[in-house]
């Protein structure tokens, strides 16, 4: 999918082509994003933003999202643009300039923000996992490489058994921000065998690089710190090694701290 098999997720409000080009040197996928696409996102985005939150409000997020992905068009970067609609016809719009931008859409089924929840978007999708599969099938009918950003410790939701159903659906990617509950990694990798699995949350420095990639992650993404060169340099370091030596058991290395490594 991507090498090195380290990315930056999306911050929104912050993560765009700029901030994409200043990690490219590091990582192997960028997720430009989040945005709002629909009427009912982009008026939640706005609140969003009355609450001193950071949203990208284009007058055309559309257009926009094909500038972003053009800014980046030679970067040595797999770009990505993570989004978040109630409705399907811009879901498949913006799929569509992603097809055409050699680009992965990321559906958004995991902001938890009171307003995007309530605008029928971002975990209310986790929820409901037949509107869920519906966005994936449409942008993969846009010809898009589909991702879709999920979390652990969803009350109600089972994220493997759902995990199943959205790579049936046509998601290539699950990208799991696994929250406290490193092990459901594994469980989704398990599930869903087919997708390119990303762990997201925490990743920091070899420690937690490596027991992710143990649960049989194919890739990790950096939140957060994905400003911080130094992180990026630090993981990329522990992902390419893991993968170097042919995907070892994770092994436990007593009277080594964190920071150390």
């Amino acid at each position: 999918m991507f090498e090195p098999r380290v990315a930056v997720a999306s911050l929104s409000g912050e993560s765009d082509a700029d901030w994409a080009k200043q990690a490219a040197p590091h990582v192997g996928c960028a997720f430009l994003g989040g945005i709002a696409l629909d009427d009912a996102t982009r008026s939640a985005a706005r609140d969003l933003v009355d609450r001193d939150r950071n949203e990208f409000l284009p007058p055309d997020p559309v257009a926009f999202v094909d500038r972003q992905l053009a800014a980046l068009d030679a970067v040595d970067v797999l770009p990505a643009f993570n989004v978040r609609s109630a409705t399907l016809e811009p879901l498949a719009e913006v799929a569509t300039v992603c097809a055409d931008r050699d680009a992965l859409v990321e559906i958004n089924a995991h902001c938890r923000q009171d307003e995007m929840c309530a605008a029928g978007a971002g975990e209310t999708l986790l929820r409901d996992g037949d509107r869920l599969c519906e966005q994936v099938r449409t942008a993969a009918d846009a010809g898009a490489t589909v991702s879709v950003k999920v979390r652990t410790e969803v009350p109600g939701v089972d994220l493997p058994a759902l995990s199943a159903r959205l790579s049936d659906a046509g998601a290539d990617v699950l990208h799991v921000d696994a929250m406290d509950s490193e092990p459901v990694i594994g469980e989704v990798v398990e599930a869903a065998p087919e997708a390119f699995v990303i762990a997201n949350n925490g990743v920091r420095d070899r420690e937690t690089t490596r027991e992710y990639l143990g649960y049989g992650a194919d890739a990790v993404s950096v939140g957060r710190p994905s400003d911080d060169p130094a992180v990026l340099r630090r993981v990329r370091a522990a992902v390419e090694g893991w993968f170097d030596a042919g995907r070892p058991e994770p092994q436990p290395e007593p009277g080594v701290s964190p920071d150390a490594r």
